[in-house]
């Protein structure tokens, strides 16, 4: 079982960006210290919900000043950025890295990023297959062209190529968030790993891994393959020596966040989304994921492994909003919890 964490780089009321993006810096740092697996990085665009901008600038920086961790992309919002260019920068870390960057691509939302990089709505909507058959493609070949409905252009070399990294791999993992039958089917056939959000608890992610696999079966994918890929489950971590203590520093910090972080997203047409409740959201996450004491976020993380059949964790430790409070976590999060896993 591998456990990594989950940074958002999240704006609490009364913080400034800056305080955000160096407590996100910090906590994965401790990560490697503490024994983590991979740090995960999340992205968003003109919202104190996360203020990461570019989950692949940031992993660039943490990857220099780490050794062992893998970082991964939690995740590229690819409607925003052509694909090709992305591909170049997943390449660049893949191999200045020796192979330690993962690659999670999502759709994003309909929000008024697609407007300002003046990608538009139809990116979103129904341009997300081209996108990410073009990228995949751009980390696998020597060389690619392209004649679809959104890109088109010669031949090209890829440079640099992934495969020139002294790793066992051609290039990046790409992993892809799924949040719909849709988008796991998307996942499935081309045989890549789902990462699967925390609003969702066990019975449903194993719904989801199961329908991969009989999609992924459908379209040709080998036996090794299916029982092979990797998937990830996200999920909030806060570790203390009581569990009512553990989810009221949630309770505490996170409503707020929630509330000044969701309702900053505008949507590029207008139309009107519906909020989920701060307090009920982040009780709802308590209930879900691994907060409380050691043995029981052990217990947890053991359990969903076992119902759904995930081997990889993607945890938020920074729900306190405090930079001491999440050091603390992780570190036990290291010290308290992963012996018990392995």
């Amino acid at each position: 079982m591998r456990v990594g964490s989950f940074v958002l780089a999240a704006q609490f009321p009364g913080q400034g960006q800056g305080e955000a993006l160096h407590r996100a810096v910090r906590s994965a740092e401790v990560a490697e210290e503490a024994g983590l697996d991979t740090v995960w990085l999340g992205e968003h665009h003109f919202v104190p919900y996360g203020t990461c901008p570019s989950a692949v600038t940031l992993a660039a920086l943490l990857l220099g000043r780490t050794q062992r961790i893998r970082v991964g992309t939690a995740v590229s919002v690819l409607p925003t950025v052509h694909p090709v260019a992305l591909g170049e920068q997943a390449a660049l870390l893949h191999v200045t890295s020796g192979g330690r960057f993962t690659l999670g691509l999502g759709r994003g939302g309909p929000w008024v990023d697609l407007e300002v990089f003046g990608s538009g709505l139809g990116a979103y909507e129904h341009g997300f297959p081209e996108s990410l058959d073009l990228l995949v493609r751009w980390l696998r070949e020597p060389a690619v062209a392209a004649a679809g409905e959104r890109f088109s252009f010669r031949e090209v070399p890829v440079v640099p190529r992934p495969s020139e990294a002294l790793t066992d791999t051609p290039g990046p993992e790409v992993v892809v968030a799924c949040t719909s039958p849709a988008s796991v089917r998307l996942a499935a056939e081309r045989g890549l790993p789902m990462l699967l959000g925390m609003h969702i608890g066990d019975e449903e992610k194993a719904e989801m891994v199961a329908l991969w696999r009989q999609h992924a079966r459908a379209a040709g994918r080998t036996t090794d393959e299916i029982l092979g890929a990797a998937h990830v489950s996200a999920g909030v971590c806060q570790i203390a020596d009581r569990r009512t203590d553990a989810a009221e520093t949630l309770l505490k910090a996170m409503p707020g966040w929630l509330k000044q972080g969701l309702e900053a997203h505008v949507t590029v047409d207008g139309r009107q989304r519906a909020m989920r409740d701060p307090l009920a959201y982040t009780e709802l996450l308590c209930g879900l994921h691994p907060v409380g004491t050691p043995r029981l976020c052990t217990d947890r993380l053991a359990a969903t492994s076992e119902r759904t059949g995930i081997t990889r964790f993607a945890l938020m430790v920074e729900g306190s909003g405090d930079l001491a409070a999440t050091e603390e976590n992780v570190r036990r999060l290291g010290a308290e919890v992963l012996p018990g896993l392995r």
